[in-house]
C-alpha cells in the first residue's frame, strides 16, 4: 500500500471515531422530559424506560419521612405522585407551587421513583407586577430633565 492511502485510511479512521463520539456524547446529554400526561399515554413502554417528568409541586402535597420524600407533581390537572430516594440534598428551590423535574422510573402502581430532583422557583423568576419588562430602562429624574 502506498504512504498516502496509509494516511487517508488512518485520517478517515480518527475522523469517524471523532464523529461517533460526539453523537454518542450529544445523545446521553439531552435533556428532554417528558409531561404527566404523555407518560400515561405511554402505556406499558414507560415501565421498561428511565424518564424524565416535569410539573409543579402541588401545594401541601411535600412529605419527608427519613431519607425518602414524597410529592405530588401536577401538570393541566393530570396528577402524579413522585417518591424521591435519592442521596443528594433536594434543591432550596424545591417547595410548594415549584417547578419540578424528577428523574427515575414509573412502577407499576403508579408511582414514580425518583433517583434525581430539580426543581426552580418560577415566581423568583418572574417580574414583580407593576415592574419594567426587562431591557427598558427607568426614566429619572435629575432635576435637569429626564434621562
Amino acid at each position: 500500500m502506498n504512504k498516502y492511502a496509509k494516511f487517508a485510511a488512518l485520517i478517515t479512521i480518527v475522523v469517524g471515531t471523532v464523529v461517533w463520539l460526539a453523537f454518542a456524547g450529544a445523545s446521553e446529554t439531552k435533556t428532554y422530559y417528558k409531561t404527566i400526561s404523555e407518560v400515561g399515554k405511554m402505556g406499558n413502554e414507560a415501565y421498561s424506560q428511565h424518564l424524565r417528568v416535569g410539573g409543579d409541586v402541588e401545594s401541601g402535597s411535600i412529605r419527608r419521612v427519613g431519607n425518602r420524600t414524597q410529592f405530588v407533581m401536577i401538570q393541566d390537572k393530570e396528577r402524579m405522585t413522585v417518591i424521591y430516594t435519592g442521596t443528594d440534598p433536594l434543591p432550596d428551590t424545591f417547595k410548594d407551587g415549584a417547578q419540578a423535574l424528577a428523574d427515575g422510573k414509573l412502577d407499576h402502581d403508579g408511582v414514580f421513583r425518583a433517583a434525581r430532583i430539580q426543581a426552580k422557583c418560577a415566581s423568583k423568576y418572574e417580574a414583580k407586577p407593576g415592574s419594567l419588562a426587562p431591557g427598558t430602562a427607568p426614566n429619572i429624574n435629575t432635576g435637569k430633565g429626564t434621562i
